[in-house]
């Protein structure tokens, strides 16, 4: 029996998955038709990423589950007419893409490589870098891509604190959690690297008070989530030095808008949301080894906690 499974996404992302996903179910020994359009009462699977398309998740009875093209749900778990089980992406190159990015910026701003680079405009000052094991940086967000960029930088010698909401483990993390944890994980951060989900609790994370909290001149690296930083509260603290520098790749409008202050700011780094990206050829693995899950009555892998809403 072929199963049907409806991609429902943005058009741009139709052309690689349209090769990948059906190579990646064909390796996995599952018989099945992968269709742009489809009668909802006969769709066993959704692969989906938020478009104009598909809201309403109400007519696709017979559906298993929803996997999402991306790590965050945010835009998708409030939605009140999904029931389905909804797994969230969690695909190795994702991972290594955003560990890449994390450990570049964290090693520029470690080595002070900005005064280099802008040219040190004939001052010889042969100011030296302390080692990466006397660099204290601290992750915010210890899951999957923050666990993977961590346990990197603690590969690379840097003394690595990591928070979350809930305890977590990870092997040579100093690992904090709950409110206290997050003042002492703060109070530490020469280097700071926000990996958080968006959530309610996650919101403004970074705020007057928590900047206050980090080292004097204290650099940040945000690829996490726009909504994690109170935008005018970075601002201010960039301007009184507070912080040294910021590089964000992430925003609460994106593309980011062209009069928005952090494009000309001397003390800001603007990405535009390159840190990581979901590859096609491994995110198809995973949605084939979930869907092989599905039809073996296994556990589904990421399973959205609907509640945390991650």
């Amino acid at each position: 029996m072929s199963l049907t499974i409806l991609f429902s996404a943005p058009d741009r992302l139709w052309p690689a998955y349209a090769t990948a996903l059906p190579e990646a179910l064909r390796k996995a020994g599952i018989n099945a038709r992968l269709t742009r359009e489809a009668d909802p009462a006969v769709v066993d699977y959704i692969v989906y990423a938020p478009n104009e398309i598909l809201s309403d998740f109400t007519p696709f009875t017979r559906a298993k589950a929803v996997l999402s093209l991306w790590a965050g749900v945010e835009k998708i778990a409030p939605n009140t007419t999904l029931t389905q089980p909804l797994c969230r992406m969690v695909d190795a190159g994702l991972a290594l893409g955003m560990r890449d990015y994390v450990v570049g910026h964290v090693m520029r701003y470690h080595l002070g490589m900005d005064r280099h680079i802008h040219g040190l405009k004939g001052v010889w000052d042969q100011t030296t870098p302390p080692l990466a094991r006397d660099r204290k940086v601290t992750v915010l967000g210890l899951g999957e891509l923050g666990r993977t960029c961590a346990i990197a930088l603690s590969t690379l010698g840097f003394d690595v604190t990591g928070w979350s909401r809930r305890p977590k483990e990870v092997p040579g993390i100093t690992c904090l959690s709950g409110p206290q944890g997050l003042k002492t994980a703060l109070s530490t951060a020469e280097i700071l690297v926000l990996l958080l989900p968006d959530t309610a609790q996650t919101q403004d994370i970074l705020n007057t008070d928590s900047l206050k909290r980090l080292p004097k001149g204290a650099m940040l690296i945000n690829p996490g989530r726009g909504t994690l930083i109170d935008d005018d509260a970075l601002l201010a603290a960039l301007d009184s030095s507070q912080i040294g520098h910021a590089t964000l790749d992430v925003f609460r409008t994106e593309p980011l808008p062209g009069d928005h202050p952090y494009w000309l700011h001397p003390k800001v780094t603007v990405t535009p949301h390159i840190a990581a990206e979901t590859r096609p050829a491994t995110a198809s693995e995973v949605i084939a080894e979930n869907i092989r899950r599905g039809e073996t009555g296994e556990a589904f892998l990421h399973l959205v906690d609907r509640g945390a809403g991650y």
